[in-house]
């Protein structure tokens, strides 16, 4: 399990990865790796997530960028103190990778925050690195 941990103004977002060997096929160049994601507003205001970018980069070096509007099918709203928790999945061509970006959230104010996502990594338990 792979672990990152960052906060932007007061929004923490922790991720954990895992290797999802029952959905891989390492003979096809298919690897699946799952990640869960937890938001905590540390801050004084209340906060919405209203769009995700995730910059994925394979053990080649091959970079993807995927951007969406909200996480899930879903635009949390966070009050002060709240968490909201998702899992989602990523397939990669190679056996290892990393995975980045930020959250675009709105106070409830009106002013936009780019909170960051640290990068962690995404790794068959026997690939070499």
């Amino acid at each position: 399990m792979q672990t990152s941990d960052a906060t932007t103004e007061g929004i923490n977002v922790q991720v954990e990865s895992s290797y999802l060997p029952d959905r891989s096929e390492p003979e096809k160049g298919q690897w699946l790796f799952a990640y869960r994601v937890r938001i905590t507003n540390q801050s004084p205001a209340t906060v919405q997530l209203m769009s995700r970018h995730w910059i994925i980069t394979d053990g080649n070096g091959k970079v993807e960028e995927v951007r969406g509007k909200g996480v899930v099918g879903e635009q949390p709203t966070l009050k002060p103190g709240e968490s909201f928790e998702y899992t989602s999945g990523c397939p990669l061509e190679t056996s290892f990778g990393t995975m980045e970006g930020s959250y675009q959230m709105v106070r409830d104010g009106g002013e936009l925050i780019e909170v960051k996502i640290a990068p962690f990594s995404l790794s068959e338990p026997y690939a070499i690195n």
